[in-house]
């Protein structure tokens, strides 16, 4: 049987279909306050958590994050054991009530260098999930952009295909979704930092001055804002791009 491919467009002009996020700041936002750093990533939690309902209400198809990076192992060894115990306890909290509400979960990202304890978690997640449609949201873990083109150009070796564009997509982590419409960065730092380095050939880009654990609906709805306003030409010349369609019915002088 065909797998059955999640819808990728929004159903409302000019939001993106899909939006991906760096949700960066979170330790920041806790040093401002002088707590620990996982507290920040505790907050973080709350904060995704905000932000797949605001992506839901605003008809966005596919939310992938940007939770964890190949990079992240060389902070503080109590920071990141932090962290783990976080998504263990994340994953048996959150999941179910996000299968209620039509959320299908995905973990993008190696998975080779994470305990089996997290990596079970995972798979039940994705399995207790995959039937629903409402928002695909892509939780990249242990996962960098370099580390996904290189695994699926050895993926396409080993299978003893072409290396091609096609090919190569298809072989990602990430070749279930369609490429992001729109890239939102938190925490003021302007770099994408190895994040879907292949996907995000012609995505928007979107910069937030917001740390992370203070990201909510209004936040999210300036950066779709701003997207709105933007014109996607993809190669193209203004001149080249379909002429937006007037309303029907009767027009008023």
């Amino acid at each position: 049987m065909k797998k059955q491919t999640p819808p990728q467009a929004s159903s409302l002009p000019g939001v993106p279909g899909h939006v991906a996020i760096v949700m960066d700041g979170n330790g920041r936002w806790a040093e401002k306050r002088h707590l620990p750093r996982v507290a920040g990533h505790k907050h973080g939690v709350d904060a995704l958590r905000r932000t797949v309902k605001a992506c839901m209400d605003q008809g966005v198809a596919v939310l992938t994050v940007f939770a964890f990076s190949s990079e992240n192992w060389s902070r503080p060894v109590e920071e990141v054991s932090g962290l783990m115990e976080l998504l263990v306890m994340a994953l048996s909290r959150e999941v179910p009530n996000l299968s209620r509400h039509g959320v299908q979960l995905h973990f993008p990202g190696d998975r080779s260098g994470l305990s089996p304890r997290v990596v079970r978690g995972f798979e039940a997640a994705q399995a207790q999930t995959a039937h629903n449609r409402r928002l695909v949201l892509n939780v990249c873990f242990n996962y960098g952009g370099r580390w996904d083109i290189t695994q699926a150009a050895r993926r396409l070796v080993a299978e003893g295909r072409e290396i091609t564009e096609q090919n190569l997509s298809e072989a990602t982590a990430l070749a279930h979704v369609g490429d992001p419409d729109l890239l939102i960065r938190t925490g003021g730092e302007m770099r994408i930092s190895n994040f879907l380095l292949w996907q995000s050939a012609y995505t928007e880009l979107y910069f937030s001055p917001c740390l992370w654990p203070d990201f909510d609906a209004a936040e999210l709805g300036r950066a779709l804002d701003a997207y709105a306003g933007r014109e996607r030409r993809f190669g193209q010349t203004s001149g080249q791009l379909p002429k937006p369609v007037a309303p029907a019915g009767p027009q008023y002088a």
